[in-house]
């Protein structure tokens, strides 16, 4: 993985343990960025050609989301992140006052946010379990679960049962897509939102919405534009596009934004996914098994990505190392730290977290 390692600038200065926050950018992601800038500087963005240029990068980058996932390009919907998604979906959902939608009580803020929404302005119900009791916690008025497939606190994973329930399942797929080998048809999971700047190392602001070809029917796109519109010049009349591209968020990605996410999947593509999964996950066994060695706290995790271990002062501790040259997070509200463990790490990153602590 040296070469793949080199394809990240910042590398060569930072111990980069923060990928489930954002990932590195790789140079040619940037270089494409930067290319699709100046070629809107020069020749401006009023042609044809800059929309078909768009047109062609969202549909590269559909296509690629969608083999990370293991599904078709058509089941997929480009939006602005894993929160965006997670919208979408509970807000396309059928829900009346009194109806309980059932969550983990470890969920991120991407999660609580759409949830507290729900609750506020439509009465919906939120109740909450274990991620790993999840499956037999549903009751008479559960109409879907919303938890993340890989939590973002200890990097455990959802529970393999919830794909059996006959209640829509929703899954926060933030440390989950790029980080670990995914399939959403294995996973019976109704929905799946994911983002595009964590583990794919793309720009902020993209991510994916996986809604299954069964279940597209029975949720609503609520919010409609250009993009999401089979023939927008319809008017009102205009259908929703076929597929999930209804769930497009009206608001267009930039040809710059496009151009980042496809480039960052490629350098990672061009390193084998096998091969990106399986370094990743030994190399944030190695890490868990070290600190517990030097007596730290480490949380119980799964074969994933993230190390999260207790400190009483996480804060100044995330702080230090950042001092260091070592970049990790503090998770609110303040007594975890936690690494986040890619392909492109190497052993002297880990050694040299383990030194700075």
């Amino acid at each position: 993985m040296d070469a793949l390692r080199d394809r990240f600038p910042v590398l060569a200065r930072v111990a980069y343990l923060n990928a489930g926050t954002c990932g590195p950018v790789p140079a040619a992601a940037a270089e494409a960025a930067a290319a699709e800038l100046r070629r809107e500087a020069e020749g401006g963005r009023a042609g044809l050609a800059h929309f078909e240029r768009r047109t062609e990068l969202a549909g590269a980058l559909r296509a690629a989301y969608a083999a990370r996932l293991g599904c078709a390009a058509e089941d997929v919907a480009l939006t602005s992140s894993t929160t965006d998604g997670v919208a979408i979906a509970l807000s396309g959902l059928e829900l009346e006052p009194g109806d309980e939608i059932l969550t983990s009580d470890s969920e991120h803020p991407g999660v609580l946010g759409p949830l507290q929404a729900l609750r506020d302005l439509r009465g919906v119900r939120v109740r909450m379990a274990p991620l790993a009791e999840l499956a037999e916690a549903t009751g008479p008025r559960t109409r879907a679960v919303v938890c993340s497939h890989v939590s973002w606190v200890d990097g455990s994973l959802a529970p393999a049962a919830l794909g059996q329930l006959d209640v829509p399942v929703i899954l926060d797929g933030a440390q989950g897509i790029g980080a670990v080998a995914l399939d959403v048809g294995a996973l019976g999971c109704d929905v799946y939102a994911g983002s595009g700047q964590k583990w794919l190392c793309g720009p902020e602001g993209l991510g994916m919405l996986y809604v299954a070809p069964a279940f597209r029917e029975r949720l609503a796109a609520t919010r409609r534009g250009f993009v999401s519109l089979e023939d927008p010049g319809a008017g009102l009349d205009a259908r929703p596009a076929p597929g999930a591209r209804r769930f497009d968020p009206p608001a267009n990605h930039g040809a710059a934004l496009l151009a980042h996410g496809l480039a960052a999947h490629d350098v990672l593509d061009g390193a084998g996914w096998d091969a990106v999964h399986e370094r990743a996950a030994a190399l944030a066994a190695r890490l868990a098994d070290e600190l517990a060695a030097r007596g730290h706290d480490v949380l119980p995790r799964a074969r994933t990505t993230l190390v999260a271990w207790r400190d009483p002062d996480a804060v100044a501790t995330a702080h230090r190392l950042a001092e260091r040259g070592v970049a990790v997070r503090y998770l609110p509200p303040g007594e975890l730290v936690r690494a986040s463990v890619g392909a492109w790490n190497d052993e002297s990153d880990l050694e040299r977290l383990l030194s700075a602590l």
